[in-house]
């Protein structure tokens, strides 16, 4: 895994200096080494800049950009079936000099052109040059894993991993886009193809680009879509057809996400994703797989003896990492760096802090992420499922007066209840579901701290709603139901803007190269045409994968409830953070700003610190709006 960056400058006055400092402010996800190539093509100036993270391949023969005939690479990922594809295009009469799948990318597109992409396993984001047509070719894997980002503006355009590699180009202009701080602060993340600045975009996942350098015509096609695999009908199969079949597909994908030439982990930590990847992983191996889990225990989050327990139980060789509750909140002003546009997930924290111990140890980790989206984990699929035909069958008035009674009551003034975990999140979410209770709108509530009302209230600047997957209707009738619906609009979104971006920076952030079992188009695509009822079986989420689970991993050790990554924002904010909210949410900076309403603000601040936990998450993402816009905003 690596950084990639470069610009094509139709004015042709970028210098190599340039195309090296935007290359270098990468140096984290690529410490093995960086370089870069400046190529005239006429009227065309050329920079591409590539930072390795060295996994395949350790000898300079992996060195990027890479060159081929006359076609150019930086490449951002692996293709972990590069030795099939490889001797498949020996057979064609293509010869290799390295061992490299970056190396393979450049003889598959001279082979096949954008037909390549249909044989890749992988995770990548690359940018391809070729010389002979004078056209540049740019690909995202399908399920997102790797990033890549763009700006196009008069006559240059710009790439990059990251967008922090754009402020280096002396003509990138920072112009804040309104509409996309508006989608930050409803979804805590700037969802795909949108970007925080203008004349910013991300490449969607399975998408591709090209791009004339003759003409300067941009186009962007699509080349693998989830809702093909939504839209066809569910499989007839018995359960155990269904689980047999299930776990062959997971482990062959799990089993190509160990190759590498370096050492190899896997983060465990006792729920039933990461144990299916442990437990299929370790089954046939004699060498121990290396697991490690990260334990808080001051701030609650300590998964670590249920992760313990599977590890002796499975035979791995397991390290437990402990943190304190202080270096969890130090970690906190150094997030705007990584995450260089506005990002509310702050399960950022524990996914950092496990990535830079786990460096300590591995080059590569293994995640479990797309088990919930997949396989029906979530709780509000759970809650969709059990109480979304009572709600709906509410009188509507008695709704209504629920939710206006819960707008008066805070959270911590509801007995037993308050106690249960992540309840005050839920408990503001409830509002909307209980206005509209149906499968859209549920999940429309679920995603969003702030509605389109409260956009209009603390936002100061005028903004547009932008179109994004949450709003597909690409589901087709036929095929619709309310699960299928929901665990596809996730897959899309929540999965691709943040789950699998915070992943991304985490493991960058510690120079470790993070890779996704559950994303393997396979998996999906088998899952996808799953019935309902072998997902969501009886009020038990993840039925198949707790099912296959339970063949190497007693259920006595895995019942439990979901713990996830969550971290005590409320009490931090009221308490160890107070002096950062008030100093970035102060009437001062607000109103100099220009960008908030300093009167909303101060309100919902004040009512947060009396009391109305519930708002925490709203407070977090201006809060980390603010941190943001000090760091990156401002000029």
């Amino acid at each position: 895994m690596c950084g990639i960056t470069g610009f094509f400058d139709h004015q042709s006055n970028t210098s190599s200096d340039i195309i090296e400092k935007m290359t270098n402010t990468m140096v984290h996800r690529g410490p093995d080494g960086g370089s870069t190539i400046l190529l005239d093509s006429n009227d065309v100036k050329i920079g591409l800049g590539h930072r390795r993270l060295a996994i395949i391949d350790l000898t300079d023969h992996g060195k990027q950009p890479m060159q081929f005939q006359y076609l150019w690479i930086t490449f951002n990922g692996e293709i972990y079936n590069y030795k099939e594809l490889k001797a498949e295009l020996e057979l064609l009469g293509h010869a290799f000099t390295s061992q490299s799948d970056t190396e393979m990318i450049l003889h598959a597109f001279l082979q096949w052109k954008e037909k390549c992409l249909d044989k890749f396993i992988g995770m990548f984001a690359f940018v391809i040059v070729d010389q002979s047509t004078r056209k540049v070719f740019a690909a995202r894997d399908r399920a997102g894993v790797k990033p890549i980002v763009f700006y196009k503006k008069k006559d240059l355009l710009l790439f990059g991993s990251e967008l922090k590699t754009f402020h280096q180009h002396p003509r990138f202009e920072k112009e804040l886009d309104s509409s996309a701080i508006a989608l930050f602060l409803q979804y805590g993340n700037v969802p795909a193809p949108h970007c925080i600045f203008k004349d910013c975009f991300k490449l969607l996942p399975g998408h591709y680009l090209t791009y004339d350098l003759s003409n300067q015509q941009l186009e962007i096609q699509k080349y693998w879509d989830v809702y093909n695999a939504y839209n066809q009908p569910k499989l007839e199969l018995g359960v155990e057809e269904a689980k047999k079949e299930t776990k062959t597909i997971l482990q062959k994908a799990f089993d190509y996400r160990m190759v590498a030439d370096v050492p190899v982990g896997v983060f465990l930590s006792g729920g039933y994703d990461s144990v299916s990847v442990t437990a299929l992983l370790q089954k046939d191996r004699t060498e121990k797989l290396k697991t490690f889990t990260i334990a808080v225990p001051d701030i609650g989050l300590n998964e670590a003896p249920y992760a313990a327990d599977v590890a002796k139980h499975l035979g791995t060789d397991h390290t437990e990492i402990n943190c304190t509750q202080q270096e969890a909140i130090e970690l906190i002003p150094q997030l705007p760096h990584f995450y260089d546009e506005p990002f509310g997930d702050s399960s950022a924290i524990p996914t950092t802090m496990v990535s830079l111990m786990a460096r300590k140890h591995v080059t590569v980790a293994l995640s479990a992420d797309g088990g919930d989206e997949l396989f029906a984990g979530y709780n509000r699929y759970d809650y969709l499922m059990r109480h979304g035909s009572k709600i709906a069958n509410m009188p509507k008035l008695a709704r209504k007066a629920i939710a206006q009674t819960m707008e008066l009551l805070p959270a911590d003034k509801i007995p037993v209840l308050k106690n249960k975990y992540n309840f005050h999140n839920r408990y503001e979410k409830l509002k909307g579901i209980l206005r509209d209770p149906s499968p859209e709108k549920i999940m429309q509530s679920l995603s969003q701290q702030y509605d389109l009302a409260q956009l209009k209230t603390v936002l100061k600047a005028p903004f547009k709603e932008l179109e994004t997957a949450y709003q597909s209707t690409a589901l087709r009738k036929e095929f619709y139901t309310p699960l299928s619906y929901m665990m596809a609009i996730d897959y899309t979104t929540y999965m691709v803007d943040d789950i699998l971006q915070k992943v991304d920076r985490a493991t960058m952030t510690a120079s470790l190269e993070g890779r996704e079992p559950f994303m393997d188009q396979h998996i999906i695509e088998w899952a996808a045409q799953l019935p309902d009822n072998f997902k969501y079986h009886n009020g038990i989420k993840k039925y198949i994968l707790k099912e296959i689970v339970h063949d190497y991993v007693p259920k006595s050790l895995m019942d439990r409830p979901k713990m996830g990554f969550a971290i005590p924002i409320a009490d931090w904010l009221r308490n160890d953070l107070r002096d950062l909210l008030e100093s970035y949410l102060s009437e001062d900076r607000i109103r100099k700003e220009g960008l908030l309403n300093w009167d909303y603000v101060a309100e919902l601040k004040t009512k947060f610190i009396q009391g109305r936990k519930e708002y925490d998450l709203k407070i977090w993402y201006l809060l980390m709006f603010e941190m943001w816009m000090e760091k990156w905003g401002t000029t």
